[in-house]
């Protein structure tokens, strides 16, 4: 028996209990609970978390199965995602959503727009991470909608076989509730804060939580300068705070990305602490920008080290920050990955400065010497200028191969005459298969671009503009919009639907019966999209 059956045979048995319940329907409340399956953010958590932890493991058997995610801004962006992942595909297996610190802090600061420097409000993260769970859950509550209502069709209509097809949608109906891959920043604060807002994500729906390896209160955006590291044991003191708040939800199998910035970060804010030669920060000081000096060379505010039996002074900039050596970020990143893995992390996350597949899978393989079941989360970032950094990955190659490459000029080659040539065509190939390439060749598990409905919105909300208020006038809005949508099968081309209109109709025929007053008569306008779907 499904739990849909089961749920109306529980009301069926409850009402001979309590008689005075008398025309609850039993079939209404096993539908309003089909709609309501999950209860709390704790319950999509852990239901995600189990789904991650699947995805890891046949990812593992299988590189070509790595996943996927857009960042999403605001809870109907995540929904309409999902339908539309639904409609086109037929399921949501291996597609997560991402919540991007970044479109946090420039979107839905109570400050207005802001950087990316963990500036915002904490409470705002786990407040998005909510609100995308709440549109999820609409979004099955108003599929299954439409499926009962077809149902009472079938069985109105005496058509049993179309009856039992429907109930069999109905008691196999996919969820649009995905894993959400949550930005923590680098914790706001130290590990007791980092604690605190790692509970309140959780809570929320969280089952992955992803930090980096930046100072919290200088933390900069991982595609920009001036980014500041901390030493080893102070990141693995927030890892391991982060799985502590898994552990005390209940969560068992949160997942823990650790995303490493050392690619780009130049600077540190304090020398490790070493008890002895060789030990984690001792490692992490190895790299720093010494220069060797005698007792008679230092000032007063001088800081020294000893290594390989010589007084060394690290470099000191006037912020107070110290120096790394230039070229040590790819070992930098590497340590990194490893000290991660080690202790309590589950993906690794390397911010890099182009999308470079070799470069990717040699800090990858290195880890994996040490860690052999490593994997990567990566940022196919929209900070990377991917027909310009691939047209220029093909000239080159092509030059190295002694090409003719007259018909090209290289200052140029993000023109759009370049489209439909050869480069521009073999450049558009490589990026089309870059995400296949690097799951198989450099570990990446996961891909997932993070501000994609940023610009998206940005791109329609200027097409429209344009034309609408240009000379098109209406025909701008209803040619590039309300006519795509009908003919595309968009769902919100019924926004009365869409925003529950009918879902409350249901309700209100559940509670007052045919006393209802219900907004889905033959006056609704909604009625003219009928062929939208």
């Amino acid at each position: 028996m499904s739990s849909y059956q089961t749920d109306i045979q529980h009301i069926i048995d409850l009402k001979k209990k309590f008689d005075s319940w008398g025309d609850i329907e039993p079939e209404a409340v096993a539908r309003m609970r089909a709609q309501n399956r999950f209860k709390t953010g704790l319950d999509i958590a852990k239901y995600t978390a189990t789904i991650m932890r699947e995805d890891m493991a046949a990812y593992d058997a299988d590189s070509s199965k790595y996943t996927q995610s857009l960042g999403c801004w605001h809870g109907f962006v995540g929904q309409q995602k999902m339908i539309s992942i639904k409609k086109h595909f037929g399921t949501t297996k291996r597609k997560y959503l991402y919540l991007s610190g970044w479109m946090v802090a420039a979107l839905r600061s109570e400050f207005g727009p802001l950087p990316d420097q963990s500036m915002h409000e904490k409470t705002t993260v786990p407040a998005l991470i909510e609100e995308l769970y709440t549109f999820l859950r609409q979004a099955d509550a108003r599929e299954l909608g439409m499926l009962f209502r077809e149902l009472d069709k079938a069985r109105e209509a005496g058509d049993d076989v179309k009856a039992r097809k429907i109930q069999n949608d109905i008691d196999n109906h996919e969820t649009h509730v995905v894993p959400i891959i949550a930005d923590i920043d680098a914790g706001f604060g130290n590990a007791e804060a980092t604690y605190l807002l790692a509970k309140k994500m959780i809570e929320a729906g969280a089952c992955a939580l992803q930090i980096e390896n930046q100072v919290s209160d200088e933390k900069q955006c991982g595609h920009q300068d001036g980014k500041v590291t901390v030493p080893h044991e102070a990141f693995i003191h927030k890892i391991r705070a982060l799985r502590y708040a898994f552990l005390e939800m209940g969560v068992d199998d949160g997942i823990v990305v650790a995303r490493t910035d050392s690619l780009g970060a130049g600077l540190t804010k304090e020398i490790a602490y070493s008890s002895e030669e060789g030990d984690l920060g001792d490692q992490y000081n190895s790299f720093l920008d010494c220069e060797e000096v005698s007792l008679e060379d230092l000032k007063s505010s001088d800081v020294v080290i000893k290594q390989n039996g010589k007084l060394m002074r690290p470099k000191r900039l006037p912020s107070n920050l110290y120096q790394f050596r230039a070229g040590t970020g790819e070992d930098r990143c590497v340590l990194d990955g490893i000290t991660s893995l080690q202790n309590g992390a589950d993906l690794l996350w390397i911010e890099t400065e182009k999308p470079h597949v070799a470069q990717i899978g040699g800090m990858v393989r290195r880890i994996r010497e040490v860690m052999p079941n490593a994997k990567l989360v990566y940022n196919n970032s929209p900070s990377f200028n991917w027909t310009l950094k691939f047209r220029q990955h093909v000239y080159e190659t092509w030059q190295n191969e002694g090409r003719d490459l007259s018909a090209y000029d290289e200052s140029k080659l993000m023109a759009s005459q370049y489209d439909e040539t050869e480069l521009g065509i073999e450049a558009d190939r490589q990026i089309q298969s870059f995400q296949a390439d690097a799951a198989r060749e450099a570990g990446i598990f996961h891909h997932l671009i993070t501000l994609p409905t940023y610009h998206t919105t940005a791109l329609s909300t200027d097409n429209l503009s344009k034309r609408y208020f240009g000379d098109e006038a209406m025909l701008g809005y209803v040619k590039t919009v309300q006519r795509e949508e009908i003919r595309q099968g968009i769902a919100c081309v019924k926004h009365q639907n869409m925003a529950g209109s009918d879902l409350g109709d249901d309700h209100k025929e559940y509670f007052a019966g045919d006393a209802a007053l219900k907004a889905s008569g033959e006056d609704n306008t909604m009625n003219q999209f009928a062929a939208a779907e």
